[in-house]
């Protein structure tokens, strides 16, 4: 019987490292590639550009390959005592770091039958290559557009960072962190009306219109290829809404979220909500439902943002309104809270979890900022948005900066706390 050569990729940019990784197996016997699932590949990378379907037809239909099968996760050792390979092929990046243990545990698990590691060079920063290469020429709207509903499926929390410039799209795009051997990153951009009226010095009451915002918005896709959910405050009229969809949507957008508020809009967090007006539940439903038959694509989400609890409006107002918002097609829940505990919107997702009407909940923890994300995901979150971080955070920057030149009466005593010039200029490659 012919021998089995066992190669674990992920594949999503197929390349020249991932053939020749292949070839080399082919030499020992039958190759059966262990493909890994969404699920499998975002607990240490980003969520890979094509969903497993789409990968494993690619795979499938290369002539090295004779067998296709899903590998559910890092640990290997589930798939290999099923398929006990006779031979294990890697590359030799993965004897250092976050998957030196699991190469340990696949040399264990092979022993038990005889069976032998194979390590190949690795193309190092191929993958990272492929995929500057792809943010400079862009992905699909399509492509951008189904990540959200794609990471809902996969992950237990989806983090995003709200993001008011190219730059700060970048950093939202490149940072992360290795903790408990798990990658850390945003997962997604949030387009803030808050952050985007503020950066253009104008209040938060929808002063700045859909067209400038969208207008801006090319900026944030010119530099990072994260999802993008969009603030839409109230929807404006609701004669307008339709083309508020079809404009996102056609840029690739993935979610637009409208809150249940009419009139000139009052920031949320205001600690005076006398003069805000809460829509109808009977009005803002058609609102939903305009905005779903709208889009073209089910990939383009349409979320209710409640504001019940912000008006001191009761848990079981607010509960009524989830229920009648999911009935009428929004497919996700954002319940608001200006509270410094969490204890009401976890009242809420209790009660609303138990719904013949549950979606996915959202929250936004501006006020409750010493709860941990573990805590939201215990209570059945599924998003949390970090809604105007960023902005705050350049603001106090600028401003210190600012004052200690004037106090110093030069820029010296700054430049400690400033990033050097050449790692900015280093950020964008001409």
């Amino acid at each position: 019987m012919k021998k089995i050569a066992y190669v674990p990729l992920a594949a999503d940019i197929l390349h020249e490292g991932h053939l020749n990784i292949l070839k080399i197996a082919s030499k020992y016997g039958k190759v059966v590639v262990g493909l890994l699932t969404d699920a499998a590949i975002i607990q240490y990378k980003n969520l890979p550009f094509f969903d497993y379907n789409e990968r494993f037809k690619i795979i499938s239909n290369l002539k090295l390959v004779d067998e296709v099968v899903p590998q559910e996760s890092w640990n290997y050792r589930e798939i290999l005592n099923i398929i006990k390979p006779d031979f294990f092929i890697h590359g030799d990046d993965w004897k250092v770091g976050i998957q030196a243990k699991v190469r340990s545990e696949v040399i264990r698990e092979l022993k038990k039958w005889n069976g032998k590691l194979i390590e190949t060079k690795y193309f190092k920063n191929i993958s990272q290559n492929y995929k500057k290469e792809i943010l400079q020429t862009g992905v699909t709207p399509d492509q951008r557009k189904s990540k959200l509903k794609r990471l809902l499926k996969v992950k237990k929390i989806i983090r995003i960072l709200e993001s008011h410039s190219a730059l700060s799209s970048m950093i939202i795009e490149n940072v992360e962190v290795y903790k408990n051997k798990k990658l850390l990153q945003f997962d997604g951009i949030w387009s803030s009306s808050l952050t985007d009226s503020t950066l253009k010095g104008k209040p938060d009451n929808q002063s700045v219109d859909y067209s400038q915002r969208i207008n801006s918005l090319g900026d944030t896709i010119d530099t990072s290829l994260k999802p993008i959910i969009f603030d839409g405050d109230n929807g404006g009229r609701i004669e307008h809404l339709t083309y508020l969809v079809k404009n996102l949507e056609k840029i690739g957008v993935s979610a637009l979220v409208l809150e249940d508020k009419r009139g000139l809009k009052i920031n949320s967090l205001f600690q005076d909500q006398s003069k805000s007006l809460q829509e109808s539940i009977v009005q803002f439903s058609k609102k939903i439902k305009l905005a779903v038959n709208s889009r073209i694509s089910k990939d383009f989400m349409i979320i209710a943002r409640i504001e019940s609890l912000i008006l001191g409006k009761s848990l079981k107002e607010a509960l009524n309104r989830a229920e009648k918002y999911s009935s009428a097609g929004a497919d996700a829940i954002l319940i608001h809270s200006k509270k410094e505990k969490p204890k009401e919107i976890f009242q809420f997702a209790r009660l609303f979890k138990k719904s013949k009407f549950y979606k996915p909940m959202i929250a936004i923890p501006s006020t409750y900022s010493k709860t941990y994300e573990s805590e939201l995901i215990k209570h059945d979150f599924k998003i949390i948005i970090y809604a105007n971080h960023l902005l705050r955070a350049s603001y106090k920057a600028m401003f210190q900066t600012a004052k200690n030149i004037l106090i110093n009466q030069r820029a010296f005593e700054s430049e400690k706390n400033i990033t050097p010039i050449n790692e900015i200029i280093s950020l964008i490659k001409s």
